[in-house]
């Protein structure tokens, strides 16, 4: 069987990974710090806080700047499910819009979202190709958003509208408008996933970019964060251990966020090799696959480069024209058959059964389900060898012609 997404351990990543738990630093230490440090230039992020996952991520900055009971977030409903189950865990409502062609959130749909309940909008970035952050950013910050909106904290007064975060899980090293996702230009904050499936991965893990316009203070608020995502503990392991400063303060009730220098070993590992071999194999594997599917009348090819965007290669969505959900899940199984493991990115969140009992319809999001029925995401990852990459393309070749025969 040809799995679908394994993440790459090699000897680099064990001897580093080994090295750390030698140094006797195994929780929050040096390697995170510096795996922080890294992310920033990568990013150009003003300042980056590094965490156990990109859920972690997405709800602390909910919950710093405010959001709870009463209050809306707007979200697509195509996502995953961590994506808008924060904004519930924080009290608040998501707020679902559909998707574009390119199976990111439509910016229309966003405008007519927006209310005065509205506290913050979360854009996704789908397959590793980067949402219009611009658009988005101008209309977030046009005089009719910001008239609508009705600050509740002291945060959301300085801003004056609502909170811009990038769902950046699938798009670490993709770029818009010259930028890399991450950087200031495009968002407030922006969180990346390194999970296991991810082009990058510290096994689990996320990374948060404060990117806060003036008067915050991004230094500052990193300094609060870490506190708030370690049980509102004032130092760290790594500080207490520091010679007569034993002594800690809880100043609230916060968290255990926080990304240990194991994790840190591995993303440090991956992100010095990052943009000079990660993304070049993961490009070849998608430009082949390009190459396998361009004569095919059946197939729609996912959009991996603009005149503004530039994907992270995360994950081959293919389409399949003119075919139910129903058939695409017949492909799937014969597909599978055949021993090649593929997925589905993803089911809509309104089709789930959390959202359903909520009260949300699919019908309401008829391009989220129409992109969702037709779409089978190829395995992309580090170890695929052209023999295996011509196989998929050959057995995803018969059984969707066999099944559009039936």
């Amino acid at each position: 069987m040809i799995p679908f997404s394994p993440p790459r351990i090699d000897s680099k990543i064990v001897e580093e990974v080994a090295a750390a738990l030698y140094s006797g630093w195994i929780t929050t230490g040096p390697r995170t710090k510096m795996f922080e440090q890294e992310l920033e230039h990568f990013t150009g992020a003003s300042k980056v806080l590094c965490l156990n996952s990109a859920t972690a991520g997405l709800e602390v900055m909910l919950r710093w700047f405010g959001v709870g009971k009463g209050d809306e977030v707007i979200v697509p409903a195509y996502t995953y499910a961590a994506t808008a189950n924060v904004i519930i865990h924080c009290g608040a409502k998501p707020v679902f819009v559909d998707s574009g062609d390119d199976f990111n959130l439509d910016v229309d749909a966003v405008g007519r979202a927006v209310t005065s309940k509205t506290k913050a909008i979360i854009t996704v970035d789908i397959g590793g190709l980067p949402c219009d952050y611009l658009k988005i950013a101008e209309l977030n910050k046009s005089e009719r958003v910001k008239s609508l909106f009705v600050p509740a904290t002291e945060e959301q007064a300085l801003l004056g509208r609502p909170l811009m975060i990038a769902d950046a899980a699938h798009s670490l090293g993709a770029t818009y408008a010259g930028c890399p996702v991450g950087h200031p230009d495009l968002a407030d904050t922006t969180v990346f996933s390194f999970h296991a499936v991810k082009n990058l991965t510290t096994a689990e893990g996320g990374a948060v970019c404060l990117n806060l316009p003036k008067p915050f203070d991004n230094i500052e608020l990193y300094k609060y964060l870490c506190v708030k995502s370690l049980h509102g503990q004032n130092k760290d392991a790594f500080q207490k251990n520091q010679m007569g400063n034993w002594r800690y303060d809880i100043i609230e009730a916060g968290y255990k966020f926080n990304m240990t220098d194991v994790q840190a070993a591995m993303g440090l590992v991956e992100l010095r090799r990052y943009r000079s071999d990660m993304l070049p194999k993961r490009k070849y594997i998608f430009e082949k696959y390009s190459e396998g599917f361009k004569n095919k009348k059946w197939a729609r090819l996912p959009v991996t480069e603009t005149d503004i965007k530039q994907t992270s290669y995360h994950a081959f969505m293919l389409r399949i024209n003119g075919i139910s959900e129903e058939q695409r899940d017949a492909i799937i199984q014969d597909i599978f058959l055949a021993g090649v493991a593929v997925n589905v990115h993803f089911i809509p969140l309104p089709m789930m059964t959390l959202y359903k009992n909520m009260g949300y319809q699919i019908k309401d999001y008829p391009k989220a389900y129409k992109l969702f029925a037709s779409e089978i995401s190829l395995p992309v990852y580090y170890s695929l060898t052209d023999e295996q990459i011509q196989k998929i393309i050959w057995v995803v070749g018969v059984a969707v012609e066999e099944n559009l025969i039936k």
